[in-house]
């Protein structure tokens, strides 16, 4: 018999592969207006977050390791869900949006060359921080004035760099807890 942490469905698996189920059907109780290519799009992000998050979890049993995975990819979620839904600079048709999707590159090419191993990790992550900050900048003093204009800008987007170094430092934690 498989003991509890050899178990591929343990109580937190469940738990994480329950979530999006849950939350999916939030805007169907609340008759929110959406279409089906909404359902979808939602089932996609929030299934594909935890699928994502469960991959790179793998690469490690350090709880210090998968809190840095858990926050990376809550911050992905998140960026790609408010820049879908309503926009980041100006409104969800602004093109300058699309300079978040390179953020995301930063992160998922940066964590592809680490191979997942937690140093690396950590400067893949500093590094999408200074890449929200770019873009967090080009928000503030080049997009447009809409709400929530430059200071929200820069707030905003110093809340997500502020996520991505959170990660980036337990990453690092993580290296070092393994050096020891």
């Amino acid at each position: 018999m498989a003991s509890k942490a050899e178990n591929p469905w343990n109580t937190w698996r469940i738990v994480r592969w329950s979530v999006p189920a849950g939350l999916l059907t939030v805007p169907l109780i609340a008759h929110f207006p959406w279409t089906g290519s909404d359902y979808v799009v939602m089932g996609v992000l929030l299934f594909g977050s935890v699928g994502l998050y469960e991959a790179i979890a793998q690469a490690s049993r350090s709880l210090v390791y998968r809190a840095a995975a858990g926050v990376a990819v809550a911050t992905s979620f998140l960026l790609v869900w408010i820049n879908l839904a309503v926009g980041i600079i100006g409104n969800e048709n602004n093109p300058l949006n699309l300079l978040y999707a390179g953020v995301i590159g930063v992160a998922l090419v940066g964590a592809i060359v680490a191979r997942f191993e937690a140093k690396g990790m950590s400067r893949a992550l500093a590094a999408t921080a200074l890449a929200q900050g770019v873009v967090g900048g080009i928000a503030a003093f080049g997009g447009p004035n809409d709400p929530p204009g430059s200071l929200g800008q820069i707030v905003l987007n110093g809340g997500f760099a502020a996520l991505w170094l959170l990660s980036s430092g337990l990453f690092r934690k993580a290296a070092r807890d393994q050096a020891s």
